[in-house]
């Protein structure tokens, strides 16, 4: 089993798991080897037999993010979320609507999984909010939904690097920032909007940084991790 020192700065790094089966995703880790300790599992995988790969995961020592932005009824998403307390990951999304959120910290109390209130998408930017019918600028709503994540005992929030500082004023210290849309200097956006890069991200006050394709589409995926890893570095 890997074992993780306490305050490995490797945590801070999670690796998305974006392939469409779970043969590349377990190939993608074999090849990362101890560069990487901490992966993102989301719906493409899931429904792919991830959820097996996660198990796997966990029982190596390593860490599991399972991104499932969940939102529904109250009774839905509380079962959602024990059944991921089972599951043994050590983060899971919630979609940043009150309702949802109070619903999940009632059902993951006394667990030590730590949830996550997505905020707004990083590929949605002032004008997607606003063809969605919101009025609010993506600042604003991170803003709205960072305070009630924070009043209603969530573990931290998702947001866009471009809002981490934001968000890291309304959480204090204590809670996670997790920031997707980072990229390495010169790195393709694919179709995230509100990017920055590594360090930029960890500066403007992020705890754990998700990045995919740059490490994943990667000639040598553990030596774009190393890199990334060596990049953000322990923060002051």
């Amino acid at each position: 089993m890997l074992a993780i020192p306490p305050g490995d700065v490797r945590e801070s790094l999670i690796v998305a798991l974006d392939v469409p089966s779970v043969d590349e995703a377990r190939t993608l880790v074999a090849a990362l080897g101890e560069e990487a300790v901490f992966y993102k599992i989301g719906f493409q995988l899931v429904l792919a037999g991830g959820l097996d790969l996660a198990r796997e995961l966990i029982a190596d020592g390593r860490k599991v993010f399972l991104d499932m932005k969940m939102l529904d009824i109250d009774n839905t998403v509380a079962k959602g979320v024990e059944s991921a307390v089972r599951l043994g990951v050590q983060m899971l999304t919630i979609h940043a609507y009150p309702g949802a959120m109070k619903a999940a910290v009632e059902a993951a109390r006394g667990s030590e999984i730590c949830l996550l209130g997505v905020t707004v998408l990083t590929s949605m930017d002032d004008g997607d909010l606003r063809a969605a019918g919101y009025a609010a600028s993506a600042a604003e709503l991170v803003e709205r939904r960072a305070e009630q994540a924070r009043e209603l005992g969530m573990g931290g929030i998702v947001c866009s690097p471009l809002e981490a500082a934001l968000a890291r004023r309304i959480l204090g210290p204590g809670l996670a920032v997790v920031t997707p849309g980072v990229r390495p200097a010169g790195g393709d956006k694919g179709d995230q909007k509100r990017v920055m890069t590594p360090a930029q991200a960890m500066d403007a006050g992020a705890s754990h940084i998700v990045v995919g394709r740059p490490i994943t589409a990667a000639a040598d995926p553990a030596a774009a991790a190393r890199a990334i890893v060596g990049e953000i570095g322990p923060r002051a």
